[in-house]
């Protein structure tokens, strides 16, 4: 396969681990932030040396001078709290607070509804600069959700006024919603089917696994329906989209891509546009309203032109780099924690291609392509972070090696050799050794990495249990050299056992935290001038 046939793009994208993260985040679970699980990444940034600022950027070294981050507001809820570009969501999007001033703010609360209507996942859109829209409330932001009876519906970010709905179809039960190019083009994904007993018993097979609808944002406009069939792709397990590509993951570890417009255009049986009349199957409705909804228009017939396919070890597949390469695991159980980063033009292992990090862990360690769009590759261990660089070999040119550009390591002690002394019943000293884990809790361990690309810095979160408590400090590194430039100690304990989530978004740190029985927490710190000079927390409950 050439390379052009893939997006155009400079970074990354990676195929999520089959629906785990889908259902984790259903469930109220997420995984913690810099883990390329759930979802296709993809930053169409333009390509930057490591360092090299946008123009007009202010350097993170140069902002954190002089300055602190300070635990301003502490708040509790019993359902999910989300957050996404300065806005943190309560009650499942319906309660919007601004964490941008000083004290976050009420921004909306929209009215109470059933379990039924309740929104179960949600984009942020942002307005293009320079575009011209239709309406005058479609400068502004707007959050595009999903309700758990299927409707789409399109939120002012401002107000919670719903600005337009759109009634998805009558024969799924749509749940995820994901970019399937940022900003530019949706793709709604729905619960896979399952036959029931009684169906299993008499013989009758479930063929269509899922669907998967894509609309255009603002002015909203339908691409298509598209059913996924059993029959078509073998026993596919998922199936999700990303910058035009289709992709295809089987239990035994295979990954298929595909062209969304080839198959749009091939196997399309009839346009559909939002809100005109339409009759299918004997029935006439109105397109995108109750009860007819979308009827699934794109039915593949035979199997698509395919683009690429790669084997790897629970359908983990990343590709990014320049020129393209592509990362997997060897599909063998035995081989987990083993990496693979080969050319994509030709599938050749790039010399120091393999990457295993010498650790003994409970935990895995992860790899992922830098999102700051240099074709870096971060590798992320419990006591280490490693940031690879990809080029070419010297009076070699179609070839590339790995080689390290940096290594962030954790503050530890050096010898993992513990010793314990024991007196037998003779009265004999017997002294044992052995060694620790490389994330036991109770040495330094490295348990979220992420990149910030308006200040160009790295962020780790670093865990030690101290006794029965945890302690955690939030880190901030150079993105060019690794150099550590300030260190955040977040006062609330961490207990690993729970999910947490960290976000670092240019003067606001955000901690969130799911806690047993479904008890959610939010930390947020600011960022201030450091006075030295202590001030009172604000504790809410929400």
């Amino acid at each position: 396969m050439e390379s052009q046939h893939l997006p155009n793009t400079k970074a990354p994208f990676t195929v999520p681990l089959s629906q785990r993260a889908a259902e984790e985040k259903a469930a109220g679970r997420t995984f913690s932030t810099g883990r390329c699980f759930g979802g296709l990444a993809l930053d169409t940034a333009p390509l930057l040396a490591p360092g090299q600022n946008l123009p007009g950027r202010r350097s993170g070294a140069e902002k954190l001078e002089s300055t602190k981050f300070k635990n301003v507001w502490t708040t509790h809820s019993r359902s999910p709290i989300a957050y996404e570009r300065g806005r943190i969501y309560f009650d499942n999007y319906r309660r919007c607070v601004s964490s941008v001033a000083s004290e976050p703010r009420k921004l909306y609360e929209m009215p109470k509804c059933s379990k039924s209507e309740k929104i179960e996942d949600a984009l942020l859109w942002e307005c293009p600069v320079g575009d011209i829209l239709p309406n005058s409330s479609d400068y502004k932001s707007s959050l595009i959700a999903l309700t758990a009876h299927n409707w789409l519906l399109r939120i002012s970010a401002t107000t919670g006024k719903i600005l337009e709905k759109i009634y998805l179809a009558p024969y799924c039960k749509f749940r995820y919603l994901s970019w399937d190019t940022p900003q530019e083009v949706i793709a709604v994904k729905s619960a896979q089917n399952r036959s029931s007993a009684v169906a299993r018993q008499a013989g009758i097979q479930q063929h269509v696994l899922l669907y998967l609808a894509v609309f255009r944002v603002l002015p909203f406009s339908l691409v298509g329906i598209l059913e996924i069939n059993k029959k078509i792709f073998g026993n596919v397990t998922d199936a999700t989209l990303s910058h035009g590509i289709l992709i295809v993951m089987y239990s035994s570890g295979l990954v298929r891509l595909y062209s969304f417009q080839t198959i749009a255009e091939q196997f399309m049986q009839q346009k559909l546009d939002l809100g005109c009349a339409c009759r299918w199957g004997g029935t006439t409705g109105t397109v995108g309203e109750a009860p007819f909804g979308i009827p699934c228009n794109i039915k593949i017939t035979d199997m698509p032109p395919l683009l690429f396919e790669v084997s790897s070890l629970e359908n983990a597949f990343q590709i990014g780099g320049h020129p393209w390469h592509y990362i997997i695991t060897p599909n063998k159980k035995k081989q987990k924690g083993v990496f693979h980063i080969c050319a994509l033009k030709d599938n050749s292992l790039a010399k120091n291609g393999i990457q295993e990090m010498d650790c003994c862990s409970l935990e895995s360690d992860w790899i992922y392509f830098h999102p700051d769009a240099s074709g870096r590759i971060i590798h992320v261990g419990p006591n280490q972070v490693k940031v690879l660089k990809l080029t070419e070999i010297e009076n070699n040119s179609s070839q590339h090696q790995i080689s390290e550009d940096f290594v962030i390591l954790a503050n530890r002690e050096n010898n993992k050799n513990e010793n314990v002394l024991t007196v037998t019943a003779s009265g004999r000293v017997v002294k044992k050794s052995f060694n620790l884990l490389d994330d036991d809790p109770e040495q330094e361990t490295f348990k979220i990495v992420d990149y910030e690309d308006e200040l160009d810095l790295l962020s780790v979160v670093a865990v030690t249990q101290i006794d029965a408590e945890g302690k955690a400090h939030l880190d901030f590194h150079c993105n060019e050299y690794g150099t550590l430039l300030k260190s955040i100690p977040l006062v609330e304990s961490w207990d690993v056992t729970y999910s947490h989530e960290v976000y670092f978004d240019r003067d606001l740190v955000l901690h969130i935290e799911q806690k047993p029985n479904r008890v959610f927490s939010c930390y947020v710190y600011q960022m201030v001038c450091d006075t030295g000079e202590e001030e009172e927390t604000i504790n809410r409950s929400c």
